[in-house]
């Protein structure tokens, strides 16, 4: 296949940085999926920001000194999703995640990496989900143009418990939105019973893809108990002309059991997979 492959730093989170990006060189990857999670990955935007200049260069160097190219920068702003959400009703909180956000590109393109993830926004249950989505969509039109102007582009994860939990939903959003792109993930779909079959018209809006095991119930799982036809969806990547990186995303974290993989071996699992296919 020619889709190049990264893994995500935050596969490893039980390691200091520099090891877990040695790891994934050592494994032959490519590219790196930098995830600036706060409160849980390597790398907290609150500090990293402090000095944006700074903390990119010293990021960009340790990825040179291991041959790895950034993927991708994910931004998430706290544990939850939740309080930070781009549509939050409080403007001072999407003031914030606004701030957050002109940082995190400044410090993808310092860092040479020309794509930035962050999520969609949520339905407040108090107001009309049109409400909540109108406000994401005001949020989003002005996060596009601001990546723009930084040769960026931009793409949220359409993901459990997001305001587009569904393939219609985030397939309106992104038609809603001149420029948007989607960072694919078919596990946030197959965990709530969702066929690859619905998914697959969302390939055309994809910039950034995340793979891992899924099925029903379980947001992450095992090569061996996965349900996602990868194999079909490497061809539509073809016959759709993806041209983004396809990023290996396993997790360790303790929510929607995702805690429960060997994460290294199911790296190593579906990478051979990947590669096996001409």
């Amino acid at each position: 296949m020619n889709t190049r492959l990264a893994c995500s730093d935050f596969t490893f989170p039980l390691l200091p940085h520099e090891d877990a990006l040695q790891l994934v060189s050592m494994l032959g990857f490519e590219g790196v999926d930098i995830g600036l999670f706060e409160e849980r990955s390597h790398l907290w935007p609150s500090r990293e920001f402090d000095d944006v200049p700074r903390s990119a260069r010293t990021l960009k160097e340790k990825l040179d000194d291991v041959g790895l190219e950034p993927a991708d920068v994910f931004l998430q702003m706290a544990m939850d999703f939740v309080p930070y959400a781009i549509n939050h009703p409080e403007r001072t909180r999407r003031q914030r995640a606004r701030d957050w956000f002109l940082k995190s590109l400044e410090y993808a393109a310092e860092c040479g990496c020309a794509h930035v993830t962050a999520l969609p926004g949520v339905h407040y249950r108090d107001e009309k989900r049109a409400d909540s989505f109108s406000r994401a969509v005001d949020e989003l039109n002005w996060r596009v143009a601001r990546a723009r102007e930084h040769d960026i582009v931009f793409g949220v994860e359409a993901h459990v418990g997001s305001l587009v939990p569904r393939p219609k939903s985030a397939e309106r959003l992104v038609q809603t939105v001149p420029g948007l792109t989607l960072t694919l993930d078919y596990t946030h779909f197959t965990k709530i019973g969702l066929p690859d079959s619905d998914v697959e018209p969302l390939m055309k809006y994809a910039s950034h893809f995340h793979a891992r095991g899924a099925r029903r119930g379980r947001l992450q799982t095992t090569f061996d108990h996965n349900v996602i036809d990868y194999r079909r969806i490497v061809e539509v990547m073809r016959d759709s002309g993806y041209r983004g990186w396809l990023g290996i995303e396993y997790i360790w974290i303790d929510w929607e059991h995702c805690n429960e993989c060997d994460t290294l071996s199911e790296t190593v699992r579906f990478r051979d997979f990947f590669r096996s296919m001409k």
